[in-house]
């Protein structure tokens, strides 16, 4: 009897496994993983900020964190009703979110451009990746005064700051992953006489898709904190503006209803490319459920 067909029992009696275990190796045995239930996973989420909001409200109940530092969780949702009953905070985040959304649609689309450009094309890589990398290395923050000279205290310049932002990330996504694809798998839809914009469609990036929501990950992400830095440019709507009269009162509620939007666009760009990977990579989230 050979040893793949030997009973368990048996394999004891085996001389290469004893030799085997004389040896000090042992018998390599598979560990089974069982997915996570979902509910499970997101009560196991829900507890750091719940953490976090449990440790403010008892700072702010035993006077180690007072009103004019912090306000607490009350006070905040009480501001939060304010602001919505007299529809300050609506029209707030009509306005940003409408500045974040067409800085991210430009940059993201410039990005993705780019990227294809430099990372399929040896000529444009040739000609665009060296400027591309130069302008890539310099803080968008510095950007602002020299918008403020070319667009002036406009929407404009606060949607091109967002969209500059939101570009450099794309593209490295992008170029890297197109890069990445499979020569052999190129060469092979060549031959079956596909163009090059064809064969970028069809087979680049599909291919480069993780690496696309990655950067467009990074992208939205960075939308937000660019967005605060844009709303900070004389800004007289939008939730920069709230933070600015908010500042001037000396009201940390609205201060901290404000951080906390900020917080949950950032969170909510996050989950939306969780969905979109969900969506267009079916496959990733069912490999990835039985590894933890």
């Amino acid at each position: 009897m050979s040893t793949a067909t030997r009973p368990p029992g048996d394999r004891a009696a085996d001389p290469e496994t004893a030799a085997a275990r004389a040896a000090g190796l042992v018998e390599p045995r598979s560990r089974r993983r069982t997915a996570r239930p979902r509910a499970l996973a997101l009560t196991l989420r829900a507890l750091g900020p719940l953490a976090l909001l449990g440790g403010w409200a008892l700072a702010s109940a035993t006077g180690a964190l007072t009103q004019d530092v912090l306000a607490s969780p009350a006070q905040v949702a009480e501001a939060v009703g304010e602001l919505w009953g007299n529809g300050q905070l609506g029209d707030a985040l009509g306005v940003s979110l409408t500045r974040a959304g067409l800085g991210l649609l430009i940059g993201a689309g410039t990005g993705l451009v780019l990227g294809v450009v430099t990372g399929f094309f040896r000529l444009g890589e040739e000609l665009l990746d060296s400027a591309v990398q130069v302008l890539r290395t310099v803080p968008f923050l510095a950007l602002v005064p020299l918008f403020m000279v070319w667009f002036g205290i406009t929407e404009t310049a606060k949607v091109a700051l967002i969209g500059v932002a939101t570009s450099f990330p794309m593209y490295v996504s992008t170029s890297g992953g197109v890069r990445n694809t499979d020569p052999k798998l190129i060469e092979a839809m060549r031959s079956f006489g596909l163009g090059r914009w064809a064969i970028v469609r069809t087979v680049v990036l599909p291919g480069a898709l993780p690496a696309l929501l990655s950067g467009l990950r990074l992208s939205m992400t960075l939308s937000v904190i660019a967005l605060i830095a844009a709303e900070e440019i004389n800004s007289t709507e939008g939730i920069g503006y709230l933070m600015a009269q908010a500042q001037n009162y000396s009201r940390t509620d609205i201060l901290a209803v404000c951080i906390l939007i900020y917080g949950v666009l950032g969170l909510t760009a996050d989950g939306v490319v969780r969905l979109l990977e969900r969506v267009l990579m079916p496959w990733r989230g069912a490999a990835h459920g039985g590894n933890r």
